[in-house]
């Protein structure tokens, strides 16, 4: 998309105007996709305000786990810092991927060829004149 669509566009990126935004926020840290979070300022209860700066597509979904704690004022320090460290069986935050081809398809999907196990006989279909 590239510079010249920058200024119009919200959904592949920071707008120029969220970037003129951010002028004296806290840069505060960023996380494996390449999301940008910053801090400063308050809200009207008080609290610090939180942003994330999308890198590519603005997808919530995109958002770590611990990150996403971080936002929503789940916990109140940076999650490097306040959170333990992920255990050896965890297994890495994945986007939503309705949509794409790695998304989920049950056997009977038709993406998968549409058939699936026949019924395993407690099933009684209905007819009309039962």
């Amino acid at each position: 998309m590239g510079i010249n669509l920058n200024p119009f566009t919200w959904w592949n990126g920071a707008s120029w105007g969220t970037m003129i935004g951010l002028r004296g926020k806290t840069r505060v840290g960023d996380d494996a996709l390449g999301n940008v979070y910053y801090e400063g300022g308050k809200d009207t209860n008080g609290n610090p305000r939180r942003w994330v700066i999308y890198a590519g597509a603005n997808d919530s979904s995109r958002v770590a786990p611990e990150w996403f704690s971080w936002l929503h004022h789940q916990v109140d320090d940076l999650p490097d810092r306040s959170l333990p460290a992920p255990r050896a069986w965890e297994k890495p935050a994945l986007p939503n991927l309705t949509g794409t081809n790695l998304a989920y398809r049950p056997p009977g999907a038709l993406e998968k060829g549409g058939r699936r196990a026949a019924a395993t006989g407690d099933y009684e279909a209905w007819t009309p004149d039962a």
